[in-house]
């Protein structure tokens, strides 16, 4: 068995939901990757920065023989490649985490940023320390040891931690040596033997301990003379190059963070709405599909009704003729003087009951008729005239004031329609009314094309919980009324396509008011 109709479109609305709100988790995911990528790519960008600059910083040494930097130099070096806009700041750092040089704005380094390491992201920018040591050693062309890299506070520094480069030693001619080969001594001139030695040997004798020869038998670096051990180790740890710290700006990154963001946030707003109007969509659809269902049945139904109507309207037409014999036979009796008093007054019971369920019947087929106005143009003040006319003998009976309409105005309307919905109006004010009441009639133009028609008067009015109902049949205030008086004037004002209400006439009574009346064109 399937699921109940109700149930079924839930889950309808379920899935196509569930689509839109999958979408939207999926481009969330997809952004939060997005940012992920960009922060990973910000991050190997500025390792990329360290690591071809611990580059330059070697190749420095290897290309000009030196492992002593000038920080005035560094630091010129450094500022030209600060950008603003993408590299905000560059330190160098020492192994106890000291700033030895450094450009661009100044970056805050705190003991756990150092000891935690890796990139640390502020509100603007991003902090990464690649801890990548510049002052390792190890061999280099075999034998030839790699010195550290130093920064020297200025020139005088620059120049007393300079490289050390003796000349190479003197070795002892060796047979088959060629006089000034490279490697060989060549023999001193007389008299220098022994009051002096060569420059090369004065060299090496000058050499600091701490020299490390290469195979050559030369040293390229070594503490300087005159400088003890502990002071020269101090100052490598103090001024040893050790790391480099980067800080770098992420506007650009957080520009292309909120544009992916504002497209998938369109996105999953497209597929939301689109979600909605699925789900929209299908309730129309299914809505449309009832209405269809329920307008066949109408149809079938408003045929049934229209048959049973017109049966009912010959029905009602066929038992007046009865109705008239019972009621002719009823006189008859009633006129014979003699028949008992008893009988006489039976005979005029029946003849009223006969007259009241005729009216009943006369009312029923004429609701039972149908509608169909045929336009042109009515005069209201001649047409309230003659039927206010009719109705002399009950407004002259209780005295009643009636005030017609002033107005000549000519509106589109069917003249024997207009005339029975203003005779039922009028009848059920004469009857509400006390003796000496007022009635009036007001006839004005509403809009270019557009007039109203309002019947007040001063009886006791219509409670405002039967307003709506009054115009329904059978429905009715008075304890000998039919109820389908008002119904044939609401069916007469849906044929011209007008508006008919009641509403309370101040301090008492009621007033009837035909809304949406079309002028008629004047005759040419």
């Amino acid at each position: 068995m399937g699921l109940p109709t109700a149930k079924r479109r839930l889950v309808i609305y379920g899935i196509l939901l569930g689509c839109g709100l999958g979408v939207c988790g999926w481009q969330a995911e997809e952004h939060f990757r997005f940012k992920r990528n960009a922060e990973t790519a910000l991050i190997n960008r500025g390792r990329d920065i360290t690591s071809t600059l611990g580059v330059l910083l070697r190749a420095q040494r290897r290309i000009y023989g030196s492992i002593v930097i000038s920080k005035e130099r560094l630091e010129s070096a450094l500022q030209d490649l600060v950008r603003p806009e993408e590299l905000e700041s560059i330190s160098v750092l020492g192994a106890t985490g000291a700033t030895i040089a450094s450009a661009g704005t100044k970056v805050d380094l705190t003991p756990d940023m150092l000891a935690a390491g890796g990139p640390y992201w502020r509100d603007r920018s991003v902090t990464i320390m690649n801890l990548m040591d510049l002052s390792a050693t190890g061999g280099e062309e075999g034998a030839r040891a790699r010195p550290r890299i130093v920064v020297a506070d200025d020139d005088r520094q620059a120049r007393a931690l300079g490289t050390f480069r003796p000349q190479p030693a003197r070795r002892a001619a060796e047979p088959g040596a060629v006089p000034g080969a490279p490697g060989t001594t060549s023999p001193a001139p007389a008299g220098e033997a022994a009051s002096s030695t060569s420059p090369a040997t004065s060299g090496t004798a000058a050499a600091a301990p701490d020299a490390q020869p290469t195979a050559a038998g030369r040293s390229v670096f070594g503490r300087p003379s005159g400088m003890p051990k502990e002071d020269y180790d101090a100052l490598i740890q103090k001024q040893g190059v050790h790391s480099l710290v980067l800080s770098l700006s992420t506007a650009d990154m957080r520009r292309k963070v909120s544009a992916d963001l504002l497209l998938r946030s369109l996105v999953s707003l497209l597929a939301m709405g689109g979600a909605i109007l699925s789900v929209l969509a299908w309730r129309n659809l299914t809505k449309n599909s009832e209405l269809q269902i329920r307008l066949v049945k109408a149809g079938e139904m408003n045929t049934h009704l229209k048959e049973m109507n017109f049966a009912a309207a010959g029905l009602a037409h066929e038992t007046r003729n009865p109705l008239n014999l019972i009621r002719g036979l009823a006189q008859m009796i009633s006129m014979q003087t003699q028949n008992s008093p008893k009988l006489r007054e039976h005979a005029s019971t029946i003849i009223e009951e006969a007259d009241r369920v005729t009216v009943q019947l006369n009312e029923f087929i004429n609701y039972s008729k149908p509608r169909e106005a045929h336009l042109g143009p009515v005069q209201v003040q001649r047409l309230v005239a003659d039927v206010a006319r009719t109705l002399v003998p009950d407004i002259e009976e209780k005295q009643i004031t009636l005030r017609q309409p002033e107005s000549p105005l000519l509106i589109e309307a069917d003249e024997q329609l207009l005339r029975q919905a203003l005779f039922n109006v009028l009848l059920n004010a004469t009857q509400a009314v006390a003796p000496g009441g007022r009635i009036e009639i007001w006839l004005n133009q509403s809009g270019p094309r557009d007039a109203t028609l309002e019947i007040a008067d001063d009886g006791p009015g219509v409670p405002a919980a039967e307003r709506a109902n009054i115009f329904k049949p059978y429905v009715t205030m008075r304890p000998k009324g039919v109820g389908l008086g008002l119904a044939i004037v609401q069916q007469i004002a849906s044929a011209h396509h007008w508006e008919v209400t009641c509403d309370a006439n101040e301090p008492h009574g009621a007033v009837f008011r035909f809304s949406r009346l079309k002028l008629a064109a004047p005759a040419a």
